[in-house]
């Protein structure tokens, strides 16, 4: 069964999250309060330069970092030998896709990077949209 092209997808997975980088240290919490949807990625070695968030499609946030991760003092000098380097000397890009509910104010989306964590806040909308199915009366008459 290919669930992508399914039209019932989005009761099965939902939410639909993608992740470009298997491999990627990016891992996420998405948790929900009485105001605000609020997302928690692991970002260690990035900083608010190596990382754009934004909202694509009108309902798609977005989240890209690309080389992330300091170089420590000894790489590139001829008199070091190096055996292992997990570290750090970039962690390399990552990608995260997130359809945002309809209840969301993609306006207001603010983005903190602390610690090693980046920090979403997507405040939700005391007035949502109408949503896209709209219901008609049946009269008997027409």
């Amino acid at each position: 069964m290919a669930l992508f092209g399914d039209p019932f997808r989005q009761f099965l997975l939902s939410p639909t999250i993608y992740r470009s980088s298997s491999g990627s240290a990016a891992l996420l919490d998405w948790f929900e309060s009485p105001n605000s949807h609020i997302f928690k990625i692991n970002v260690p070695g990035y900083n608010k330069k190596d990382i754009k968030v934004q909202v694509e499609d009108g309902n798609v946030l977005v989240v890209k970092a690309e080389g992330g991760g300091k170089k420590d003092e000894f790489h590139g000098k001829e008199e070091i030998v190096w055996h292992v380097a997990e570290r750090g000397g970039g962690k390399g890009d990552f990608s995260r896709e997130i359809e945002l509910p309809e209840d969301v104010k993609v306006d207001q989306i603010k983005a903190q990077v602390k610690n090693g964590v980046l920090t979403i806040v997507v405040p939700k909308d005391a007035n949502p949209k109408p949503s896209k199915v709209r219901n008609i009366n049946i009269t008997s008459k027409l």
